[in-house]
């Protein structure tokens, strides 16, 4: 498979089993017709290596080379793995870590998991789906607290509903695999 083969076929996974019409309320509180449960795509194993080799050319193609990436826990769990897993395969090793939504209260009482050692590490923070980017402002400004240097984010669909801006208002980079917009292209 090439490249364009790998997206279109992250892409029809995606529509088959993520994009959803209903009545929801998103992460950031408002209200929607359409919700993009990425979980359902990230986790499949079909899937897996081609979040990951996506993700990571779009971050070589950016010229960002971590050494981690990681995100807020649970949308970013399976993309984390998806991307470390196929540095391996590319000869740029990135290791994976977590974020807690609040810190552990017992042993190193610590919101980032994964790393030993987080001083100076340059990341990229992951996400599936970004919307107003809080969760990912968030994961950026925990890893920069433990002192990591964050070279940028990335998601799987960006809703395009002010996550980018956000994101780039704290000095990120920020690239994307899909807009909502081009996965509704595709069901018109």
């Amino acid at each position: 498979m090439n490249r364009l083969d790998y997206r279109d076929r992250l892409k029809q996974i995606l529509l088959t089993h993520s994009v959803m019409r209903g009545d929801f309320t998103l992460a950031s509180g408002k209200k929607s017709n359409l919700y993009v449960d990425c979980r359902l795509t990230t986790l499949r194993a079909e899937a897996m290596p081609l979040v990951g080799r996506l993700l990571l050319e779009e971050i070589r193609k950016k010229g960002w080379q971590p050494k981690a990436v990681g995100g807020l826990t649970m949308g970013a769990d399976p993309v984390v793995c998806a991307l470390a897993r196929e540095s391996l395969e590319y000869g740029c090793e990135m290791n994976g870590f977590l974020i807690r939504k609040e810190s552990k209260k017992h042993g190193r009482e610590q919101y980032l998991e994964g790393l030993a050692e987080t001083e100076g590490v340059d990341c990229v923070i992951l996400d599936d789906v970004c919307t107003t980017g809080g969760s990912t402002v968030t994961a950026i400004e925990r890893a920069q607290g433990a002192g990591m240097n964050v070279l940028g984010a990335a998601c799987v669909v960006d809703r395009e509903q002010g996550g980018r801006e956000a994101i780039e208002a704290l000095g990120c980079g920020f690239v994307t695999l899909y807009t909502l917009a081009e996965l509704l292209e595709s069901l018109a």
